[in-house]
């Protein structure tokens, strides 16, 4: 199936091939996007809530680029580096979802950056477009 690159206006070169998002029969496939300026430099180092707040901007960058709205994210995958940052994510998290919550999971693991503390993947579905 053909699907359609998203690249949100004003985006860094990401660090390997790949798109911020792809567009395919409505639905918006976010890559993993973590806490990074233009430059793929870390932002926010040492603060898990206030990254978890850039990455969830990035993520609504690119679906609003597709068409949708946060309101239309049904999944995500959330990588963290550390437990002790759990409840700092849930608390930037539960802002950008205040009504029903998305599908999602979280897991403990290390991130292509020392100074990343977490990472998102995003699934929404914006309809055809």
């Amino acid at each position: 199936m053909p699907f359609t690159p998203i690249i949100p206006a004003g985006s860094g070169k990401p660090l390997a091939p790949y798109s911020p998002g792809a567009l395919a029969d409505g639905i918006v496939y976010v890559a993993g996007t973590l806490a990074f300026d233009k430059d793929n430099n870390v932002v926010h180092v040492g603060d898990a809530e206030a990254q978890t707040r850039h990455v969830l901007e990035t993520i609504k960058s690119v679906i609003e680029a597709a068409g949708g709205t946060m309101a239309d994210v049904t999944f995500n995958a959330i990588f963290i580096t550390d437990w002790a940052n759990y409840g700092a994510v849930n608390k930037a998290y539960a802002d950008y979802f205040p009504g029903d919550k998305p599908a999602r999971y979280c897991i403990q693991c290390g991130l292509v950056k020392p100074d990343a503390l977490v990472e998102i993947a995003t699934t929404a579905h914006v309809g055809k477009k």
